[in-house]
């Protein structure tokens, strides 16, 4: 029996850039197998050729957001000493997560969603080794998990708090410069006291 090939209309890329632009310009929640393939002019069965389903395209889109972060803190903070490169380090996540506030909501897969091979080898670890290296050139321990968790904490509370209008009209004021300012002297101090 002779099968005739089905036509690759479309490539798992193409899908990815689409449900991407539909996700930047409207949220998660607008994504829709349905609405995804009205927008690339195929039926909605078509996709699972190319794809697993939703679940799996967010994922893929939080791992794009997630490089792109760490490339955006790696060119930020090029070139420049340690502290100074950590503080624009910091102004480019906040940049990056006003800018892309639906991509930067989907940032991280949960570690539950990972295969059991990819928890090292993710987009969020990269991420995070970017953050920790940045934090340990400034405390001077490689490996200093504890402000870099501070650090993204920090920032990532900032991002959230920013996003749904919690500071109200008149702004954060200078609580970003006191906050950012306090974490980066400890780690100043704890390098010079050894630790």
């Amino acid at each position: 029996m002779f099968t005739v090939p089905y036509p690759a209309k479309l490539t798992p890329e193409q899908i990815t850039r689409a449900a991407k632009e539909m996700v930047e310009q409207n949220g998660a929640e607008a994504l829709s197998m349905r609405t995804l393939a009205e927008a690339l002019g195929v039926r909605a069965s078509s996709l699972y050729r190319h794809i697993e389903g939703r679940d799996t395209l967010l994922r893929t889109i939080g791992d794009q957001a997630a490089l792109n972060l760490r490339d955006e803190l790696q060119q930020a903070a090029q070139s420049s000493p340690p502290a100074t490169a950590l503080r624009q380090a910091a102004d480019a996540y906040l940049t990056y997560a006003r800018t892309h506030p639906h991509l930067y909501a989907l940032l991280l897969a949960k570690e539950s969603e990972l295969t059991p091979d990819q928890p090292q080898a993710s987009a969020g670890k990269q991420l995070w080794n970017t953050l920790l290296q940045l934090v340990g050139a400034v405390s001077g321990h490689p490996d200093d998990t504890d402000y870099a968790v501070a650090l993204w904490t920090f920032l990532h509370g900032f991002a959230s708090l920013e996003a749904t209008g919690t500071f109200g009209p008149s702004g954060p004021k200078g609580g970003l410069e006191v906050g950012l300012n306090g974490i980066i002297e400890h780690m100043q101090q704890h390098q010079t006291k050894g630790g």
